[in-house]
Protein backbone atom coordinates (compact mmCIF):
# COMPACT_ATOMS: atom_id res chain seq x y z
CA UNK A 1 0.00 0.00 0.00
CA UNK A 2 2.88 2.44 0.64
CA UNK A 3 4.72 1.77 -2.77
CA UNK A 4 1.52 2.53 -4.32
CA UNK A 5 0.88 6.12 -2.25
CA UNK A 6 4.64 6.65 -2.88
CA UNK A 7 4.06 5.76 -6.89
CA UNK A 8 1.27 7.92 -6.92
CA UNK A 9 2.74 10.75 -4.97
CA UNK A 10 6.12 11.01 -6.95
CA UNK A 11 3.86 10.47 -10.42
CA UNK A 12 5.70 7.14 -10.82
CA UNK A 13 4.02 4.40 -12.96
CA UNK A 14 4.74 0.98 -11.43
CA UNK A 15 4.40 -1.32 -14.96
CA UNK A 16 7.69 -2.58 -15.23
CA UNK A 17 7.76 -6.06 -14.57
CA UNK A 18 10.79 -7.73 -14.85
CA UNK A 19 11.95 -11.12 -12.86
CA UNK A 20 10.43 -11.14 -9.89
CA UNK A 21 9.36 -7.89 -9.39
CA UNK A 22 7.48 -4.90 -10.92
CA UNK A 23 8.91 -1.74 -10.46
CA UNK A 24 8.81 2.47 -11.86
CA UNK A 25 11.63 4.75 -12.13
CA UNK A 26 11.10 8.30 -11.36
CA UNK A 27 12.24 11.10 -9.33
CA UNK A 28 11.79 11.95 -5.50
CA UNK A 29 13.66 15.09 -3.44
CA UNK A 30 15.31 15.78 -6.71
CA UNK A 31 16.90 12.17 -6.80
CA UNK A 32 16.24 9.16 -9.01
CA UNK A 33 14.61 6.41 -7.43
CA UNK A 34 13.30 2.79 -8.49
CA UNK A 35 9.97 1.88 -6.64
CA UNK A 36 9.04 -1.90 -6.55
CA UNK A 37 7.24 -4.42 -5.32
CA UNK A 38 8.30 -8.44 -4.95
CA UNK A 39 5.92 -10.72 -6.92
CA UNK A 40 6.39 -13.70 -5.04
CA UNK A 41 5.10 -14.37 -1.63
CA UNK A 42 6.37 -12.46 1.03
CA UNK A 43 8.96 -15.78 2.01
CA UNK A 44 10.29 -15.37 -1.04
CA UNK A 45 11.37 -11.50 -0.76
CA UNK A 46 14.78 -11.66 -1.18
CA UNK A 47 14.54 -12.72 -5.26
CA UNK A 48 13.27 -9.60 -5.54
CA UNK A 49 15.63 -7.52 -3.61
CA UNK A 50 18.84 -9.53 -4.83
CA UNK A 51 17.71 -9.01 -8.34
CA UNK A 52 17.51 -4.70 -7.78
CA UNK A 53 20.29 -4.42 -6.26
CA UNK A 54 22.76 -6.26 -8.84
CA UNK A 55 20.26 -4.84 -11.87
CA UNK A 56 20.51 -1.07 -10.33
CA UNK A 57 24.38 -1.41 -8.84
CA UNK A 58 23.32 -0.78 -5.51
CA UNK A 59 24.85 -1.61 -2.00
CA UNK A 60 21.52 -3.41 0.01
CA UNK A 61 22.38 -0.10 2.18
CA UNK A 62 21.03 1.99 -0.41
CA UNK A 63 17.39 0.90 -0.64
CA UNK A 64 15.03 0.93 2.03
CA UNK A 65 12.74 -2.19 2.25
CA UNK A 66 9.51 -1.40 3.88
CA UNK A 67 7.25 -4.39 5.53
CA UNK A 68 4.16 -4.79 8.13
CA UNK A 69 4.83 -5.96 11.31
CA UNK A 70 2.22 -8.17 13.16
CA UNK A 71 4.27 -7.08 16.48
CA UNK A 72 3.78 -3.23 16.34
CA UNK A 73 0.41 -1.84 16.83
CA UNK A 74 -1.97 -0.35 13.59
CA UNK A 75 -0.63 3.30 13.70
CA UNK A 76 2.82 3.12 14.33
CA UNK A 77 6.02 2.52 12.44
CA UNK A 78 9.57 2.16 13.22
CA UNK A 79 12.56 3.18 10.85
CA UNK A 80 15.93 1.29 11.49
CA UNK A 81 18.99 1.39 9.84
CA UNK A 82 19.45 -2.40 9.93
CA UNK A 83 18.98 -5.40 12.39
CA UNK A 84 17.63 -8.53 12.36
CA UNK A 85 14.16 -9.83 11.16
CA UNK A 86 12.08 -10.46 13.93
CA UNK A 87 11.08 -13.43 12.68
CA UNK A 88 9.63 -11.69 9.46
CA UNK A 89 9.32 -14.20 6.89
CA UNK A 90 10.38 -11.39 3.73
CA UNK A 91 13.13 -10.29 6.27
CA UNK A 92 14.43 -13.68 6.64
CA UNK A 93 14.48 -14.23 2.84
CA UNK A 94 15.92 -10.70 2.14
CA UNK A 95 19.00 -11.23 4.99
CA UNK A 96 19.44 -15.00 3.30
CA UNK A 97 19.62 -13.90 -0.44
CA UNK A 98 21.61 -10.72 0.55
CA UNK A 99 23.86 -12.11 2.76
CA UNK A 100 23.44 -9.10 5.38
CA UNK A 101 21.00 -7.33 7.68
CA UNK A 102 22.89 -4.15 6.91
CA UNK A 103 20.04 -2.38 4.90
CA UNK A 104 17.74 -0.14 6.12
CA UNK A 105 13.77 -1.40 7.08
CA UNK A 106 10.85 0.60 7.63
CA UNK A 107 8.21 -1.39 9.43
CA UNK A 108 4.28 -0.49 9.57
CA UNK A 109 2.32 -1.32 12.26
CA UNK A 110 -0.96 -3.88 11.37
CA UNK A 111 -1.31 -5.06 14.31
CA UNK A 112 -1.68 -8.80 16.00
CA UNK A 113 -4.83 -10.59 15.64
CA UNK A 114 -6.32 -12.71 18.16
CA UNK A 115 -6.33 -15.60 15.53
CA UNK A 116 -5.35 -16.25 11.49
CA UNK A 117 -2.27 -14.13 11.11
CA UNK A 118 -2.62 -14.91 7.01
CA UNK A 119 -6.17 -13.85 6.84
CA UNK A 120 -5.13 -10.31 8.96
CA UNK A 121 -1.96 -9.89 6.67
CA UNK A 122 -3.87 -10.30 3.44
CA UNK A 123 -7.77 -8.74 4.58
CA UNK A 124 -8.58 -5.50 4.83
CA UNK A 125 -8.77 -3.44 7.59
CA UNK A 126 -11.98 -1.46 7.94
CA UNK A 127 -13.69 1.38 10.64
CA UNK A 128 -11.11 3.22 12.92
CA UNK A 129 -8.46 0.98 11.96
CA UNK A 130 -9.03 1.69 8.06
CA UNK A 131 -8.47 5.10 8.82
CA UNK A 132 -5.41 4.75 11.33
CA UNK A 133 -3.82 3.13 8.85
CA UNK A 134 -4.05 5.33 6.13
CA UNK A 135 -3.25 8.00 8.03
CA UNK A 136 0.17 6.28 9.28
CA UNK A 137 1.19 5.24 5.50
CA UNK A 138 0.52 8.97 4.61
CA UNK A 139 3.29 9.62 7.59
CA UNK A 140 5.45 6.35 6.42
CA UNK A 141 5.00 8.62 2.65
CA UNK A 142 6.37 11.66 4.09
CA UNK A 143 9.15 9.51 6.15
CA UNK A 144 10.30 7.57 3.23
CA UNK A 145 10.88 11.07 1.18
CA UNK A 146 12.59 12.89 3.99
CA UNK A 147 14.55 9.17 3.72
CA UNK A 148 15.68 9.86 0.15
CA UNK A 149 16.12 13.71 0.68
CA UNK A 150 18.22 13.47 3.63
CA UNK A 151 19.37 10.02 4.39
CA UNK A 152 18.50 7.18 7.19
CA UNK A 153 19.86 8.96 10.59
CA UNK A 154 17.39 12.05 9.53
CA UNK A 155 14.50 10.06 8.86
CA UNK A 156 14.77 8.04 12.32
CA UNK A 157 15.46 11.15 14.35
CA UNK A 158 12.35 12.90 12.92
CA UNK A 159 9.78 9.98 12.52
CA UNK A 160 10.56 7.07 14.70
Amino acid sequence: MLVDLLAERADIRLNDKRQDTVMGQGSMAGKNIVLAQPRTFVNKSGIAARYLTARFKTKPSGMLVVIDDLDLPVGKMRLRKSGGSGGHNGLNSINADLGTQEYPRLRIGIGRPTEGAIKHVLGGFRGEEAKLLQETLEQAAIAVESWVEHGTDYAMNNFN
